[in-house]
Protein backbone atom coordinates (compact mmCIF):
# COMPACT_ATOMS: atom_id res chain seq x y z
CA UNK A 1 0.00 0.00 0.00
CA UNK A 2 0.88 3.53 -0.80
CA UNK A 3 0.23 6.53 1.74
CA UNK A 4 -1.21 9.67 0.37
CA UNK A 5 1.23 12.94 1.58
CA UNK A 6 -0.91 15.61 -0.10
CA UNK A 7 -4.06 16.28 -2.30
CA UNK A 8 -4.36 19.10 -4.54
CA UNK A 9 -7.39 21.46 -3.84
CA UNK A 10 -10.31 20.96 -6.85
CA UNK A 11 -8.65 18.19 -7.70
CA UNK A 12 -10.31 14.71 -8.52
CA UNK A 13 -8.74 13.04 -5.53
CA UNK A 14 -10.28 16.54 -3.18
CA UNK A 15 -13.43 15.39 -5.08
CA UNK A 16 -13.58 11.72 -3.77
CA UNK A 17 -12.75 13.02 -0.39
CA UNK A 18 -9.42 11.66 0.03
CA UNK A 19 -6.97 13.12 2.53
CA UNK A 20 -3.22 12.98 3.25
CA UNK A 21 -2.64 10.35 5.72
CA UNK A 22 -5.25 8.45 3.87
CA UNK A 23 -3.93 4.87 2.18
CA UNK A 24 -4.11 3.82 -1.73
CA UNK A 25 -4.21 0.01 -1.22
CA UNK A 26 -4.88 -1.24 -5.07
CA UNK A 27 -5.73 0.19 -8.37
CA UNK A 28 -8.32 -2.12 -10.90
CA UNK A 29 -7.79 -5.04 -8.35
CA UNK A 30 -3.56 -3.97 -8.84
CA UNK A 31 -1.75 -3.58 -5.79
CA UNK A 32 0.30 -0.57 -5.45
CA UNK A 33 3.61 -1.24 -4.41
CA UNK A 34 5.28 2.34 -4.74
CA UNK A 35 5.04 5.43 -6.72
CA UNK A 36 5.46 3.92 -9.98
CA UNK A 37 2.39 1.98 -9.81
CA UNK A 38 0.22 4.79 -8.78
CA UNK A 39 1.50 6.81 -11.85
CA UNK A 40 0.92 3.22 -14.18
CA UNK A 41 -2.38 2.26 -12.89
CA UNK A 42 -3.82 5.42 -12.64
CA UNK A 43 -3.57 6.52 -16.36
CA UNK A 44 -6.44 4.32 -17.47
CA UNK A 45 -9.70 6.63 -18.00
CA UNK A 46 -11.89 4.08 -15.59
CA UNK A 47 -10.67 2.93 -12.43
CA UNK A 48 -11.28 1.60 -9.32
CA UNK A 49 -9.90 2.84 -6.35
CA UNK A 50 -9.03 0.78 -2.85
CA UNK A 51 -8.30 2.98 -0.13
CA UNK A 52 -7.58 2.73 3.45
CA UNK A 53 -8.62 5.70 5.36
CA UNK A 54 -6.70 6.96 8.41
CA UNK A 55 -9.09 5.82 10.72
CA UNK A 56 -9.10 2.22 9.38
CA UNK A 57 -12.64 2.29 6.88
CA UNK A 58 -11.93 0.07 3.59
CA UNK A 59 -12.94 2.59 0.96
CA UNK A 60 -13.91 1.05 -2.66
CA UNK A 61 -14.29 4.34 -5.33
CA UNK A 62 -14.99 4.03 -8.93
CA UNK A 63 -14.51 7.18 -11.31
CA UNK A 64 -14.12 7.41 -15.23
CA UNK A 65 -11.51 10.29 -16.38
CA UNK A 66 -9.81 10.88 -19.33
CA UNK A 67 -6.60 9.09 -19.56
CA UNK A 68 -3.91 11.37 -19.09
CA UNK A 69 -5.93 14.03 -15.93
CA UNK A 70 -4.06 13.04 -12.59
CA UNK A 71 -5.96 12.55 -9.80
CA UNK A 72 -4.44 15.36 -7.84
CA UNK A 73 -2.44 12.89 -4.97
CA UNK A 74 0.89 13.16 -4.18
CA UNK A 75 3.03 9.91 -2.57
CA UNK A 76 6.30 9.07 -0.99
CA UNK A 77 9.26 9.84 -4.00
CA UNK A 78 11.00 5.79 -3.43
CA UNK A 79 14.34 6.41 -2.15
CA UNK A 80 16.85 5.13 -5.13
CA UNK A 81 18.58 2.44 -5.39
CA UNK A 82 22.25 2.86 -5.01
CA UNK A 83 24.80 2.31 -7.66
CA UNK A 84 27.16 -0.36 -7.24
CA UNK A 85 29.72 0.81 -10.08
CA UNK A 86 32.66 2.13 -9.82
CA UNK A 87 33.06 3.67 -13.07
CA UNK A 88 36.64 5.00 -14.25
CA UNK A 89 34.24 8.59 -15.05
CA UNK A 90 32.29 8.61 -12.27
CA UNK A 91 31.29 12.68 -11.97
CA UNK A 92 30.21 11.85 -8.18
CA UNK A 93 33.57 10.81 -7.15
CA UNK A 94 35.29 13.89 -8.73
CA UNK A 95 32.99 16.18 -6.79
CA UNK A 96 34.76 18.73 -4.62
CA UNK A 97 34.35 18.56 -0.73
CA UNK A 98 31.51 19.97 1.20
CA UNK A 99 28.56 19.63 -0.78
CA UNK A 100 24.97 18.73 0.76
CA UNK A 101 24.80 14.77 0.87
CA UNK A 102 22.15 14.12 -1.80
CA UNK A 103 24.92 15.56 -4.47
CA UNK A 104 27.13 12.45 -3.16
CA UNK A 105 24.60 9.51 -3.77
CA UNK A 106 24.67 7.15 -6.71
CA UNK A 107 21.66 6.43 -8.02
CA UNK A 108 21.03 3.19 -10.31
CA UNK A 109 17.75 2.41 -10.33
CA UNK A 110 15.10 1.47 -13.32
CA UNK A 111 12.32 3.24 -12.05
CA UNK A 112 13.94 6.41 -12.62
CA UNK A 113 14.60 5.99 -15.81
CA UNK A 114 11.22 5.32 -16.63
CA UNK A 115 9.62 8.42 -14.82
CA UNK A 116 12.68 10.86 -15.42
CA UNK A 117 14.86 9.90 -18.11
CA UNK A 118 17.85 9.18 -15.49
CA UNK A 119 20.59 6.51 -17.66
CA UNK A 120 20.99 3.54 -15.77
CA UNK A 121 23.81 0.60 -16.48
CA UNK A 122 21.48 -2.35 -15.20
CA UNK A 123 24.34 -3.82 -13.41
CA UNK A 124 22.52 -3.92 -10.30
CA UNK A 125 18.90 -5.04 -12.23
CA UNK A 126 17.34 -8.23 -10.87
CA UNK A 127 15.04 -11.07 -12.59
CA UNK A 128 11.93 -9.48 -11.09
CA UNK A 129 12.64 -6.13 -11.93
CA UNK A 130 13.08 -7.14 -15.41
CA UNK A 131 9.41 -9.05 -15.19
CA UNK A 132 8.22 -6.02 -13.79
CA UNK A 133 9.63 -3.97 -16.71
CA UNK A 134 8.32 -6.09 -18.98
CA UNK A 135 4.54 -6.63 -17.44
CA UNK A 136 4.21 -2.72 -16.72
CA UNK A 137 5.45 -2.33 -20.45
CA UNK A 138 8.29 0.77 -18.42
CA UNK A 139 9.15 1.96 -22.11
CA UNK A 140 10.93 4.11 -23.12
CA UNK A 141 14.51 3.37 -20.60
CA UNK A 142 17.42 5.26 -20.77
CA UNK A 143 20.50 2.51 -20.91
CA UNK A 144 24.52 3.74 -20.02
CA UNK A 145 26.05 0.96 -22.53
CA UNK A 146 29.87 2.64 -23.26
CA UNK A 147 30.89 -0.55 -24.93
CA UNK A 148 29.22 -3.88 -25.43
CA UNK A 149 32.91 -5.31 -25.31
CA UNK A 150 31.86 -7.60 -21.70
CA UNK A 151 35.61 -7.72 -20.04
CA UNK A 152 36.06 -4.03 -21.33
CA UNK A 153 32.64 -2.53 -20.22
CA UNK A 154 33.56 -4.31 -16.66
CA UNK A 155 36.41 -2.05 -16.80
CA UNK A 156 35.05 0.73 -17.54
CA UNK A 157 32.00 0.31 -14.70
CA UNK A 158 35.23 -0.83 -12.41
CA UNK A 159 33.11 -4.30 -11.36
CA UNK A 160 31.93 -7.32 -13.47
CA UNK A 161 28.60 -6.89 -14.43
CA UNK A 162 25.61 -9.12 -16.46
CA UNK A 163 26.55 -9.21 -20.04
CA UNK A 164 24.65 -6.00 -21.41
CA UNK A 165 23.58 -7.43 -24.94
CA UNK A 166 21.49 -10.38 -23.62
CA UNK A 167 19.47 -7.72 -21.33
CA UNK A 168 18.90 -5.30 -24.29
CA UNK A 169 17.83 -8.07 -26.43
CA UNK A 170 15.20 -9.34 -23.72
CA UNK A 171 14.36 -5.73 -23.25
CA UNK A 172 14.18 -5.20 -27.04
CA UNK A 173 11.91 -8.92 -27.40
CA UNK A 174 9.68 -7.39 -24.61
CA UNK A 175 8.75 -4.71 -26.72
CA UNK A 176 10.55 -1.92 -24.71
CA UNK A 177 11.85 0.91 -26.62
CA UNK A 178 15.79 2.09 -25.22
CA UNK A 179 17.79 5.02 -25.82
CA UNK A 180 21.65 4.62 -25.37
CA UNK A 181 24.58 6.39 -24.45
CA UNK A 182 27.88 5.89 -25.03
CA UNK A 183 30.72 7.83 -22.59
CA UNK A 184 33.54 8.09 -24.94
CA UNK A 185 36.88 7.77 -23.50
CA UNK A 186 39.83 8.26 -25.31
CA UNK A 187 42.10 5.07 -26.29
CA UNK A 188 39.96 2.99 -24.15
CA UNK A 189 36.66 3.02 -25.88
CA UNK A 190 36.83 5.21 -28.75
CA UNK A 191 37.91 3.89 -32.37
CA UNK A 192 37.53 0.21 -33.49
CA UNK A 193 35.76 -0.67 -29.97
CA UNK A 194 33.35 2.08 -30.62
CA UNK A 195 32.36 1.15 -34.31
CA UNK A 196 31.55 -2.32 -32.46
CA UNK A 197 29.49 -0.94 -29.81
CA UNK A 198 27.80 1.13 -32.13
CA UNK A 199 27.32 -1.66 -34.62
CA UNK A 200 25.68 -3.93 -32.34
CA UNK A 201 23.46 -1.36 -30.86
CA UNK A 202 22.27 -0.66 -34.25
CA UNK A 203 21.58 -4.08 -34.35
CA UNK A 204 19.05 -4.14 -31.94
CA UNK A 205 16.76 -1.62 -33.84
CA UNK A 206 13.81 -0.20 -33.75
CA UNK A 207 14.56 -1.23 -29.69
CA UNK A 208 17.69 0.76 -29.65
CA UNK A 209 16.02 4.12 -30.75
CA UNK A 210 19.11 6.24 -30.20
CA UNK A 211 22.88 6.07 -29.51
CA UNK A 212 23.99 9.09 -27.86
CA UNK A 213 28.10 9.94 -28.30
CA UNK A 214 28.79 11.97 -24.94
CA UNK A 215 32.58 13.04 -23.92
CA UNK A 216 33.87 12.20 -20.74
CA UNK A 217 33.54 15.04 -17.99
CA UNK A 218 36.75 15.26 -16.04
CA UNK A 219 36.57 17.85 -12.83
CA UNK A 220 39.75 18.81 -11.11
CA UNK A 221 39.39 16.53 -8.36
CA UNK A 222 40.81 13.47 -10.02
CA UNK A 223 43.92 13.17 -7.66
CA UNK A 224 43.10 9.66 -6.86
CA UNK A 225 40.93 8.67 -9.24
CA UNK A 226 42.51 6.76 -12.93
CA UNK A 227 43.76 8.84 -15.63
CA UNK A 228 41.54 10.24 -17.97
CA UNK A 229 41.81 12.98 -20.79
CA UNK A 230 39.21 15.21 -22.87
CA UNK A 231 39.24 13.70 -26.31
CA UNK A 232 42.01 16.39 -28.63
CA UNK A 233 40.25 17.98 -31.55
CA UNK A 234 41.50 15.46 -33.66
CA UNK A 235 40.05 12.72 -32.04
CA UNK A 236 36.84 14.91 -32.11
CA UNK A 237 36.95 15.51 -35.66
CA UNK A 238 37.20 11.60 -36.21
CA UNK A 239 33.54 11.26 -33.85
CA UNK A 240 32.19 13.77 -35.87
CA UNK A 241 33.03 12.15 -39.40
CA UNK A 242 32.42 8.26 -37.75
CA UNK A 243 29.14 9.69 -36.59
CA UNK A 244 28.22 11.06 -40.39
CA UNK A 245 29.57 8.16 -42.21
CA UNK A 246 27.25 5.80 -39.65
CA UNK A 247 24.35 8.29 -40.16
CA UNK A 248 24.89 7.82 -44.03
CA UNK A 249 24.27 4.09 -43.36
CA UNK A 250 21.19 3.73 -40.66
CA UNK A 251 19.41 6.00 -42.78
CA UNK A 252 19.56 4.15 -46.27
CA UNK A 253 18.99 0.60 -43.73
CA UNK A 254 16.48 1.70 -40.84
CA UNK A 255 14.88 5.57 -42.43
CA UNK A 256 16.55 6.86 -39.31
CA UNK A 257 20.07 8.66 -38.72
CA UNK A 258 19.98 6.45 -34.95
CA UNK A 259 23.44 7.78 -33.48
CA UNK A 260 24.19 11.28 -32.87
CA UNK A 261 27.21 13.13 -31.04
CA UNK A 262 27.15 15.38 -28.34
CA UNK A 263 27.45 19.59 -29.53
CA UNK A 264 30.77 19.38 -27.65
CA UNK A 265 32.44 16.96 -30.02
CA UNK A 266 31.26 19.62 -32.82
CA UNK A 267 32.38 22.65 -30.77
CA UNK A 268 35.77 20.53 -29.97
CA UNK A 269 36.46 19.83 -33.82
CA UNK A 270 35.64 23.12 -34.90
CA UNK A 271 33.12 21.88 -37.37
CA UNK A 272 29.93 22.82 -38.52
CA UNK A 273 26.63 21.77 -37.18
CA UNK A 274 24.10 19.65 -39.14
CA UNK A 275 20.95 21.62 -39.83
CA UNK A 276 18.07 20.54 -36.89
CA UNK A 277 15.97 18.46 -38.74
CA UNK A 278 18.66 16.02 -38.60
CA UNK A 279 18.31 15.51 -34.98
CA UNK A 280 15.18 14.35 -36.37
CA UNK A 281 12.83 14.12 -32.47
CA UNK A 282 15.96 15.41 -30.67
CA UNK A 283 15.57 12.39 -28.27
CA UNK A 284 18.82 13.16 -26.45
CA UNK A 285 18.38 16.75 -26.02
CA UNK A 286 18.98 16.60 -22.09
CA UNK A 287 22.17 14.88 -22.83
CA UNK A 288 23.72 17.94 -25.12
CA UNK A 289 22.67 16.62 -28.52
CA UNK A 290 21.30 19.32 -30.79
CA UNK A 291 20.97 22.26 -28.08
CA UNK A 292 22.78 24.73 -29.87
CA UNK A 293 21.60 23.84 -33.12
CA UNK A 294 17.71 24.05 -31.41
CA UNK A 295 18.76 27.52 -30.08
CA UNK A 296 19.87 28.67 -33.26
CA UNK A 297 16.68 27.92 -34.64
CA UNK A 298 15.00 29.14 -31.49
CA UNK A 299 16.89 32.53 -32.07
CA UNK A 300 16.09 33.13 -35.26
CA UNK A 301 12.63 32.89 -34.33
CA UNK A 302 12.61 35.23 -31.30
CA UNK A 303 14.40 37.84 -33.25
CA UNK A 304 11.67 37.93 -35.82
CA UNK A 305 9.61 38.89 -32.81
CA UNK A 306 11.48 41.28 -31.24
CA UNK A 307 10.86 44.97 -31.52
CA UNK A 308 12.26 48.29 -30.56
CA UNK A 309 12.10 48.50 -26.58
CA UNK A 310 12.66 51.02 -23.58
CA UNK A 311 15.72 52.23 -22.73
CA UNK A 312 16.82 49.22 -20.28
CA UNK A 313 20.36 47.76 -19.52
CA UNK A 314 20.21 44.43 -17.87
CA UNK A 315 23.20 41.37 -17.65
CA UNK A 316 23.02 37.88 -17.73
CA UNK A 317 25.88 34.99 -17.57
CA UNK A 318 26.40 31.85 -19.08
CA UNK A 319 29.32 28.83 -18.91
CA UNK A 320 32.75 29.25 -20.90
CA UNK A 321 31.57 26.32 -23.36
CA UNK A 322 28.48 28.60 -24.37
CA UNK A 323 29.35 32.21 -25.04
CA UNK A 324 30.18 32.32 -28.34
CA UNK A 325 27.16 31.11 -29.19
CA UNK A 326 25.28 33.18 -26.96
CA UNK A 327 26.75 36.10 -27.95
CA UNK A 328 25.70 35.79 -31.27
CA UNK A 329 22.54 36.01 -30.36
CA UNK A 330 22.87 38.66 -27.60
CA UNK A 331 24.18 41.20 -29.55
CA UNK A 332 21.06 41.16 -32.70
CA UNK A 333 18.70 40.85 -29.75
CA UNK A 334 20.49 44.22 -28.44
CA UNK A 335 20.85 46.18 -31.39
CA UNK A 336 16.60 45.04 -32.49
CA UNK A 337 15.68 45.53 -28.70
CA UNK A 338 17.79 48.70 -28.11
CA UNK A 339 18.29 47.15 -24.89
CA UNK A 340 22.35 46.93 -23.19
CA UNK A 341 23.35 43.74 -22.35
CA UNK A 342 26.28 42.73 -20.45
CA UNK A 343 26.84 38.77 -21.22
CA UNK A 344 29.57 37.66 -19.02
CA UNK A 345 31.22 33.89 -19.57
CA UNK A 346 31.48 32.73 -15.57
CA UNK A 347 34.81 30.10 -15.53
CA UNK A 348 33.81 26.98 -13.30
CA UNK A 349 36.66 27.18 -10.51
CA UNK A 350 34.37 25.34 -7.96
CA UNK A 351 34.25 22.14 -9.90
CA UNK A 352 37.39 22.95 -12.14
CA UNK A 353 39.33 20.75 -14.78
CA UNK A 354 37.08 20.58 -18.24
CA UNK A 355 34.08 21.63 -16.73
CA UNK A 356 32.45 24.63 -18.92
CA UNK A 357 28.39 24.11 -19.12
CA UNK A 358 26.35 26.46 -17.98
CA UNK A 359 24.33 23.89 -15.43
CA UNK A 360 27.13 23.38 -13.12
CA UNK A 361 28.30 26.79 -12.32
CA UNK A 362 28.10 27.62 -8.77
CA UNK A 363 26.64 30.63 -7.28
CA UNK A 364 30.34 31.82 -5.29
CA UNK A 365 31.80 31.58 -8.91
CA UNK A 366 29.03 34.17 -10.22
CA UNK A 367 29.42 35.98 -7.05
CA UNK A 368 33.32 36.19 -7.22
CA UNK A 369 33.52 37.13 -11.13
CA UNK A 370 30.27 39.64 -11.24
CA UNK A 371 31.14 41.42 -8.54
CA UNK A 372 32.53 45.00 -9.68
CA UNK A 373 31.25 44.49 -13.01
CA UNK A 374 28.49 46.80 -15.04
CA UNK A 375 25.61 44.84 -14.66
CA UNK A 376 22.50 47.56 -15.04
CA UNK A 377 19.25 47.29 -13.64
CA UNK A 378 19.19 43.64 -13.07
CA UNK A 379 20.65 40.78 -13.45
CA UNK A 380 19.06 37.56 -15.64
CA UNK A 381 19.99 34.39 -14.29
CA UNK A 382 19.73 31.09 -16.57
CA UNK A 383 17.39 28.96 -14.39
CA UNK A 384 19.51 25.59 -15.43
CA UNK A 385 21.91 26.76 -12.55
CA UNK A 386 19.74 26.16 -9.90
CA UNK A 387 18.73 22.55 -8.34
CA UNK A 388 15.39 21.48 -10.60
CA UNK A 389 12.27 22.57 -8.89
CA UNK A 390 14.23 25.14 -6.15
CA UNK A 391 16.39 28.11 -5.92
CA UNK A 392 19.88 26.23 -4.56
CA UNK A 393 23.08 26.87 -6.60
CA UNK A 394 25.20 23.25 -6.34
CA UNK A 395 27.20 25.10 -3.91
CA UNK A 396 24.21 25.54 -1.50
CA UNK A 397 23.98 29.77 -2.59
CA UNK A 398 20.36 31.01 -3.77
CA UNK A 399 19.65 33.73 -5.72
CA UNK A 400 18.87 35.84 -3.25
CA UNK A 401 22.59 35.70 -2.41
CA UNK A 402 23.79 37.03 -5.46
CA UNK A 403 20.83 39.85 -5.02
CA UNK A 404 23.07 40.88 -1.71
CA UNK A 405 26.10 40.13 -2.83
CA UNK A 406 25.78 42.36 -6.14
CA UNK A 407 23.45 44.70 -5.02
CA UNK A 408 20.94 44.00 -7.53
CA UNK A 409 17.74 42.17 -7.90
CA UNK A 410 18.23 38.69 -9.84
CA UNK A 411 15.51 37.45 -12.25
CA UNK A 412 15.25 34.03 -12.76
CA UNK A 413 15.11 32.89 -16.77
CA UNK A 414 14.38 29.95 -18.69
CA UNK A 415 17.93 28.98 -20.54
CA UNK A 416 16.90 29.59 -24.16
CA UNK A 417 16.34 32.95 -26.62
CA UNK A 418 12.50 33.15 -25.38
CA UNK A 419 13.31 33.20 -22.26
CA UNK A 420 15.37 36.32 -22.72
CA UNK A 421 13.30 37.98 -25.12
CA UNK A 422 10.33 37.61 -22.87
CA UNK A 423 12.11 38.70 -19.44
CA UNK A 424 13.49 42.08 -21.76
CA UNK A 425 9.77 42.72 -22.63
CA UNK A 426 8.48 42.33 -18.91
CA UNK A 427 10.97 44.47 -17.95
CA UNK A 428 10.65 47.10 -20.12
CA UNK A 429 7.18 46.85 -19.61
Amino acid sequence: MLEIIAVEPGSIGAELELAAGDFLLAINGQPVRDLLDAVIYTADEELLLEVQKRDGELWDLELEKDADAPLGLEFPHPDPQHCGNNCLFCFVHQLPPGLRTSLYVKDEDYRFSYLYGAYVTLTNITPDEIERILAQHLSPLYISVHATDEPLRARLLGRPAPPVLPLLQRLAAGGITLHTQIVVCPEINDGAVLAQTVAELASLYPAVQSVALVPVGLTGYRARLPKLRPATATEARAIVASVAHWQAEFRQRFGTRLVYAADEFYLQAAVEFPPLGDYESLDQLENGIGMIPLFRDEAAQALDETALLPALTVSTLTGVSFHDELRLFVDQLAAKSGVTIHLYPVRNDFFGGQVSVTGLLAGGDIITQLRGRPLGDVLLLPEVVLKEGGDLFLDDLTPGDLERALGLPVKIIPANPFGLLTALEELAN
